[in-house]
């Protein structure tokens, strides 16, 4: 069973998310994310099961959907870790998210 590991840029892409949000509500903000790092927990027991992130086609890059949000990860190691990468509004460039903020 593999561990769920953020990344710098993961961990800043939620607190973006908490602020924004935040700026209605502090509870909701706070309820949404609590949310949305559990629907990230069955990668624990099923590494791959999200899809591979189609703009790129690279089986090494999956994501799940929660919501408006795509939560980008990898798979690494024999263990079969998790590395959340980033987690990106659906309304985005995925493409222009890469080339701006991403260093894979």
């Amino acid at each position: 069973m593999g561990e769920i590991k953020w990344t710098e840029k993961a961990s800043s892409n939620l607190q973006s998310i908490f602020d924004y949000i935040s700026r209605d509500s502090r509870l909701y903000a706070a309820r949404y994310l609590k949310t949305l790092i559990i629907a990230t927990k069955r990668l624990e027991t099923m590494p791959r099961s999200g899809r591979i992130v189609p703009e790129f086609e690279n089986p090494e890059l999956r994501e799940v959907i929660y919501g408006n949000y795509r939560i980008v990860y990898r798979v690494i190691g024999s263990n079969e870790d998790i590395e959340i990468l980033a987690v990106v509004h659906g309304a985005r460039d995925m493409r222009a998210v890469i080339r701006e903020e991403w260093e894979l």
